[in-house]
């Protein structure tokens, strides 16, 4: 027994990829749900506009964090500004009485909006837009849509391309009269189709089921898929390159998909949690994918008032994708050695 008990310890010693696993895995959760995991929101970011706008937003509570002040602007510019995003409070300053809008798209801040206007000016009109309700689905079918094109992207394409390595069909490839960007495409592309089915499969039913409203355009929602595609195809060719067999893939998958769930805003609100742990969900693709898709789908947002999460997309898929593109030639040429090496002999 003793000499079995030695052996495990020796095999998970020189597992570092499991151990670093159960290492990093305890201490992440840790960190999260215990910096990260808050539904209590601190502050609302408010705008006020109308004439009397200078007056009323000196007596709005602490709670209520202004942004800008508007005294030339109407509740028109208000509605523009909420449905662009990252504003949670738009309040219209008429001489008569004020009205507040809130952001419904928001779920937790708008409910603390909501509370913190009944107990200290229960007289104000207040109206929730875009999610009146406040229905949770409506809020969770975006940000799910967003977690099957990371879960196909990542988990599925890195286990698909180191099957390929562990059969050997990643050397007959190499030796074949392909260009590696031929073989690349093609390794990735039928993922890329199951991942748009995946994604208009959960859209339908989660509108037609769920009654989730979707406002906005279909060609900027699909724009910021494939955008997003290209990052989580990236990840899991790069996955792919660094795993030996399919138990590292799934493994290192898992130590990427995790932050992802939980720090992107889907289930936990970015400004709910510390600062030392927010700007990490600044740094990940869902984040930016989970915005445009409630932009779309929940506030009507077209593609100008979602160029920043775009834009971010963009830049994160060129980089991720590019890196992924050069690690697979380089292991293409590799096999392509290996091959020629094995023929020679």
């Amino acid at each position: 027994m003793r000499a079995m008990i030695r052996k495990e310890f020796r095999q998970v010693r020189r597992d570092r990829r499991t151990l670093g696993l159960m290492i990093v895995m305890p201490m992440m959760l840790l960190i999260v749900f215990g910096y990260a995991a808050s539904f209590d929101i601190d502050s609302l970011t408010t705008s006020v506009y109308g004439p009397d706008a200078d007056v009323v937003a000196g007596r709005l509570p602490e709670l209520f964090e202004i942004e800008e002040v508007e005294p030339d602007s109407d509740r028109e510019d208000a509605e523009a500004r909420l449905r662009r995003g990252g504003l949670v409070v738009a309040v219209i300053a008429e001489p008569s009485s004020p009205t507040v809008l809130i952001d419904g798209s928001q779920l937790f801040a708008a409910r603390t909006a909501i509370q913190a206007l009944t107990s200290a000016a229960p007289d104000v009109e207040y109206e929730v837009l875009f999610n009146p309700d406040l229905n949770t689905s409506t809020l969770l079918v975006p940000g799910l849509a967003g977690l099957i094109l990371l879960f196909v992207g990542t988990v599925i394409t890195s286990l698909g391309v180191v099957r390929e390595r562990q059969a050997g069909t990643l050397e007959q490839l190499a030796v074949m009269p392909l260009r590696p960007r031929d073989v690349f495409i093609g390794k990735v592309a039928p993922y890329f189709l199951v991942a748009s089915l995946d994604l208009a499969v959960v859209l339908i039913v989660g509108t037609r089921l769920f009654d989730v409203p979707f406002r906005g355009s279909v060609l900027v929602l699909a724009l910021g898929a494939v955008l997003f595609l290209f990052v989580t195809l990236g990840l899991g060719v790069l996955i792919s390159s660094v795993s030996e067999n399919q138990g590292q893939a799934v493994q290192l998958a898992l130590m990427l998909l995790l932050p992802q769930v939980l720090l992107s805003g889907i289930i936990f609100p970015l400004g709910s949690m510390a600062p030392g742990v927010r700007w990490i969900g600044y740094l990940l693709p869902l984040t930016y994918f989970n915005q445009v898709a409630q932009g779309v789908m929940v506030r009507g947002a077209g593609f100008s008032d979602l160029l920043f999460p775009l834009g971010l997309l963009a830049l994160l898929g060129a980089v991720v994708f590019g890196l992924a593109v050069l690690r697979f030639r380089r292991d293409l040429a590799a096999s392509n050695s290996r091959a020629h090496a094995a023929v020679n002999r």
